[in-house]
């Protein structure tokens, strides 16, 4: 029997995709690889490996890995509480979870600047402790952790809706305690999920811009970020220079995520 589709042929929807991948994606990522061409790789390499640059590599994937780090265990506990419990108000903090999504990246940034300032509402209690927030990296940490908390929630909540609390009781009654149940039912179960919003979150802090630079205070070596040498390069017509730097950064991204990616793979096919 023919399988009926409401959609056009393969051939027709494999061509617009194609198509449209090609002017999205597949076309920009060329132009900048050719662009960064042009320096040779003598002067791709002074560019990219400059201890400026290296710097901002440092702070830039470090801060994003923090920040991701905290988002995958605080964004599973929040999960947890949306779904496993009724509380007043679980509907606005299920909406509070996407306000980075809705929230102009500028905006975020001016308004966690102002709070964590050494006068503002926050940083105001740890200013007498000599601990800086803002214009510093930790402060840069706070923000990419902020950016990227709603990707871990969102992931990791649909796999803990649709699983099996059965499960959970079966383990009860064999005499499993509340720390081996979750080690040994739930968390395999959440491990891909989990990884899967990590990896989300890390790649979208990588290219953060907007929300960092108010709060970082972008100081050169010390809370300057690897986008806002791109952005200096491009105001100096330095085109050259800031694709390669956009180069050094995706070759990176790619790789790691590439490295999570083939860690999730393992992770299903151990669970398998």
């Amino acid at each position: 029997m023919k399988r009926h589709s409401v959609l056009p042929g393969f051939s027709i929807t494999l061509g617009f995709t194609l198509t449209y991948l090609s002017l999205i994606v597949l076309i920009p990522l060329s132009a900048t690889f050719l662009k960064s061409a042009t320096l040779g790789w003598e002067g791709f390499w002074t560019v990219v490996t400059s201890p400026r640059v290296l710097a901002s590599y440092k702070l830039t994937f470090g801060a994003a890995l923090i920040g991701a780090t905290i988002n995958a265990v605080f964004g599973l506990l929040v999960a947890w509480v949306l779904v496993r419990y009724d509380f007043f108000g679980k509907k606005l903090v299920d909406a509070l979870v996407d306000l980075p999504f809705a929230l102009p990246t500028a905006v975020a940034g001016i308004s966690l600047a102002t709070i964590y300032s050494s006068k503002g509402w926050i940083g105001q209690f740890f200013a007498p402790l000599g601990i800086k927030i803002a214009h510093t990296p930790l402060g840069i940490v706070i923000a990419l952790t902020f950016i990227g908390l709603p990707f871990v929630v969102r992931t990791v909540q649909p796999v803990l809706e649709a699983f099996d609390t059965e499960l959970e009781e079966a383990a009860a009654s064999l005499g499993a305690n509340r720390l081996q149940t979750f080690q040994k039912v739930i968390l395999p179960t959440l491990v891909p999920a989990i990884l899967t919003g990590f990896a989300l979150a890390f790649a979208r802090a990588v290219g953060e811009y907007g929300s960092v630079i108010f709060i970082a205070g972008n100081i050169p070596m010390v809370s300057e970020i690897t986008p806002l040498l791109i952005v200096t390069k491009l105001e100096q017509y330095d085109y050259a220079g800031a694709t390669a730097l956009a180069v050094s950064m995706l070759v990176v991204s790619f790789g790691m995520l590439l490295a999570i990616n083939g860690l999730q793979r393992w992770t299903e096919m151990r669970r398998a």
